[in-house]
């Protein structure tokens, strides 16, 4: 295989393709003369990342025709106070989906929160029962991350059965749940899944037998060039913020993937920016959007 014959995996496209035909059956809704479903998102502190997060969700609902709503906590919020809030939102039929942004402050347990949002509302998909589900194949809301990268690798049309999958990374959010939607009797899926982690041993010559890997550890740079076949699946989770001379915001988004080693090895890579981020968005959206007409989980369940 000769160098640069790469394709880039253009998340960005993707998802303003499906914000559109999210946007169409939002308007149909209205139409109909049904309410638009609405987000609730919980942002505790001033963290400088999960303020860019929030307002880039909120940013998309308006664009989508979705409502959203920002509920703001100084982080010095008792965790009592959190949950009150959380049971409040949860018993508001008004309020279709509802997220707690991450990380929370130290003193307040961010797995008691998770749990406490009803699992009917739980868009990002981390609740136990989400979860739970998702690992038999049940009717669920996945994780977004997780959900965004099976979608990036349906519209490529990327081969997955019978492939070896590696993960790097096995967090709640994206290493675990990408395992088991990689290893679903499924297309894309239908893998043969290693997961490996900082714990790992021979982790470049498991990386060297891997036709996809999937790099979610938020390491920048650590998936290199000699640890990549030629003609293998590259897809970068990592959005590490690194300070910057030469951008407005003073840092840039570095990815857990060496590209320019590793790009000319590949028969598909996802850059950073640009990749993996924006199929995060649009999966939460899509998730609201199913959690506003009760498709995952009937009006009764």
């Amino acid at each position: 295989m000769e160098e640069h014959s790469y394709q880039l995996i253009d998340g960005k496209a993707v998802a303003e393709q499906i914000k559109k035909e999210l946007a169409a059956e939002v308007e149909k809704i209205k139409q109909d003369g049904r309410k638009a479903p609405h987000l609730v998102a919980i942002l505790v502190g001033h963290d400088g990342g999960s303020e860019a997060y929030v307002a880039n969700k909120v940013r998309n609902c308006e664009e989508i025709g979705l409502r959203s709503s920002l509920i703001r906590f100084e982080d010095d919020v008792t965790e009592q106070a959190l949950l009150d809030k959380v049971n409040e939102l949860n018993a508001d039929d008004d309020v279709d989906g509802l997220i707690v942004q991450m990380p929370l402050p130290k003193h307040i347990s961010s797995q008691r929160v998770i749990e406490a949002i009803d699992y009917r509302k739980d868009v990002d998909g981390f609740h136990p029962i989400n979860v739970g589900r998702m690992s038999i194949g049940l009717p669920c809301f996945k994780p977004a991350t997780p959900a965004g990268i099976i979608e990036l690798l349906r519209h490529y049309e990327i081969p997955t059965k019978g492939k070896h999958c590696v993960i790097l990374g096995r967090s709640n959010i994206v290493g675990k749940p990408m395992a088991m939607l990689m290893m679903q009797k499924d297309n894309p899926g239908d893998c043969t899944v290693t997961v490996c982690h900082s714990r790992s041993e021979n982790l470049r010559e498991m990386c060297l037998s891997a036709d996809i890997i999937i790099a979610a550890l938020g390491v920048p740079e650590f998936l290199k060039g000699d640890m990549v076949k030629e003609g293998a699946v590259v897809i970068d989770v990592g959005t590490t913020r690194v300070p910057s001379s030469v951008t407005k915001s003073g840092y840039r988004l570095m990815g857990d993937v060496a590209f320019h080693e590793v790009a000319p090895k590949c028969s598909y890579i996802t850059p950073v920016p640009g990749g993996v981020g924006p199929m995060t968005i649009i999966s939460l959206m899509r998730n609201t959007l199913l959690a506003g007409k009760k498709a995952v989980f009937g009006k009764e369940e």
